[in-house]
Order: structure tokens, then C-alpha cells, then sequence
């Protein structure tokens, strides 16, 4: 089996593809993770994911499930498409005679994660307001105390009509609230991501020449992906909590990065860092197993 080079717009392609084919497969996971991040003391409307998915249906139907779902297709591509052809591009150009050491591939994945904020920040804003709409629309139902008084509950909006608010009122800077808490998050993340998944491939090949075979490149993703999401879950708590622009009355605001991890800590304690893990293991691992294989499927001839 031999190799072949992948063109860019291929790269792009398979990206998209797999980033469609992921977000789809697990976006109920993703909603579920934005909620129990969001909710704080006083005002927990969800006990775990199970408790929230089961709300999220008796309250809002099945396709409650998928709000924010269309940001997420349409954005999803190009995200994914920059992730994994930035990385190509900087393994490429950083290798030599085909070989990375360790810190030239953690060199490549920051420079991957770099990129993708570019597309990343808008689009988890957006779907960020999206999703957590169902939760603060049930606080004002089950936990009324929770709402201001003489607080109007209005029809959730659309990202259209998001985005032509925060474009009104604070121009392009508005969609790129929270850059410096996604750049916090993306680069670590693609740090620890690409050269692990590098060499857990490497370890499952059969030759030195080829992409590794589908189990071992599915499974690779997997564990470097949820092995990645954790590590990275308290600046993903922050990043949610920062883009979030609607609250319930007893909940905080913040100013920024450092604001918002004194007040989590005070007011929460260092659990609070980790909501969502485990919901965001279980969205980023199917999700980068699925992107990995569908994107190296081109380099078998």
C-alpha cells in the first residue's frame, strides 16, 4: 500500500466532511456539556448529561436537542478544514526528511490551533447562545426564583439575529468575544492532540509506508482527542462562561479571563473546572476518531 500526497482542497474536503459527520453524530453530547457548564450555584437545573439530555426532550423535543446544530454544519467545515491542513502545513514544512521530533510536533499543532480561533470563536459564540437558551428559558419556568422581577420571557433568537445585534452594537469584535480564553484552549488542546495522535497512529502501522489502518486510526483519534478535551476542560468552562451573554439574575458575570476564575473559585470551588469533562470527552472523542479516519481515507491509493 502506498502513499500519495493529499492536495489542499482535498485536505479541505475531508476536513469538512468529517467535521459534518461528527458534529452531527454527537451534538446532543456538546449541548449538554454547554448547559452544565453554564449553570452555576443557586440556579442547577441539570444533576448530570442524562438528566439534562431527558429535560432537554420533555421540554423542548427531540430537536431541542440540536439547537445551535446549524451554526455548527455551516461553520464546522472550514474549522475542521483549517485544523487539520494547518497541521499538515506545519509538519510539512517543520520535518525533515520526513521525520518530526516531539517539539516540532507540538510546534505544528499550535500553529493548527492558532489558525482554527479564527473560524472557532464566532461560531461557538453563536452556538454558545443557542444552546443555552433552552436552560435559561426552563429556569424561568421550574425555578422562577432564579429570574428577575418584571423579566419578559422573549422567543428565543436566531443566529442570524445574533449576530446582526452583536455586529450593531459592538461591530466585528462582538462575534470574537472570548478570543483569548478559545486561544487558551484551542492551542493546548492541539499541543497535546496532533503529536499524540501522530504516534499512537505510528505504533498501529503495519508499515513504514501509508496511513495506518481504520481501527488504528478511529481508536488513535479517540484517545488523543478525549485524552486532549480533558486536559483542556477548565479554560472550556471559562471560554463558556465568558461568551455567554444572557444569565439568570442570581448568576455572575465577568470582565474577563482572570475574573471569571476568581469568582468560579470562590464562588464554586476548583470542581467547578471540570463540569462538562466528561461530556466533552465523550463529543471529542468520536468526533476527532471519525475527522482523523475520514481525512486520511484519501491517502490510500
Amino acid at each position: 500500500m502506498a502513499a500519495k500526497q493529499i492536495s489542499l482542497p482535498a485536505k479541505l474536503i475531508n476536513g469538512g466532511i468529517a467535521g459534518i459527520v461528527g458534529v452531527t453524530c454527537v451534538f446532543p453530547i456538546d449541548l449538554a456539556k454547554t448547559r452544565l457548564q453554564n449553570q452555576q450555584n443557586g440556579s442547577r437545573l441539570y444533576t448530570s448529561m442524562s438528566d439534562c439530555l431527558i429535560k432537554t426532550i420533555r421540554s423542548e423535543g427531540y430537536f431541542g436537542m440540536y439547537r445551535g446544530a446549524a451554526v455548527n454544519l455551516t461553520l464546522v467545515t472550514p474549522e475542521k478544514a483549517i485544523k487539520l491542513a494547518a497541521n499538515d502545513f506545519f509538519r510539512h514544512h517543520l520535518s525533515k526528511d520526513g521525520k518530526l521530533t516531539l517539539v516540532k510536533e507540538m510546534l505544528a499543532g499550535c500553529g493548527a490551533g492558532t489558525c482554527q480561533v479564527i473560524v472557532t470563536t464566532p461560531m461557538e459564540m453563536l452556538k454558545i447562545q443557542l444552546q443555552d437558551a433552552g436552560r435559561l428559558a426552563a429556569q424561568r419556568k421550574l425555578m422562577p426564583e432564579t429570574v428577575a422581577a418584571g423579566t419578559v420571557e422573549t422567543k428565543s433568537p436566531t443566529a442570524m439575529q445574533i449576530t446582526r445585534q452583536l455586529l450593531r452594537e459592538k461591530g466585528i469584535a462582538g462575534l470574537y468575544k472570548g478570543l483569548g480564553a478559545t486561544l487558551l484552549r484551542d492551542v493546548p488542546f492541539s499541543i497535546i492532540y496532533f503529536p499524540l495522535f501522530a504516534n499512537l497512529s505510528n505504533l498501529g502501522k503495519k508499515s513504514t509506508e501509508g496511513p495506518a489502518p481504520f481501527y488504528v486510526s478511529f481508536i488513535s483519534g479517540c484517545i488523543a482527542g478525549s485524552t486532549a478535551a480533558v486536559a483542556v476542560n477548565p479554560v472550556d468552562v471559562i471560554k463558556t462562561r465568558l461568551q455567554s451573554l444572557n444569565r439568570a439574575s442570581t448568576e455572575d458575570t465577568y470582565s474577563g479571563v482572570t475574573d471569571c476564575v476568581r469568582k468560579i473559585m470562590r464562588n464554586e470551588g476548583p470542581s467547578a473546572f471540570l463540569k462538562g469533562a466528561y461530556c466533552r470527552a465523550l463529543v471529542i472523542a468520536p468526533l476527532f476518531g471519525i475527522a482523523q479516519r475520514i481525512h486520511f481515507l484519501s491517502a490510500v491509493q
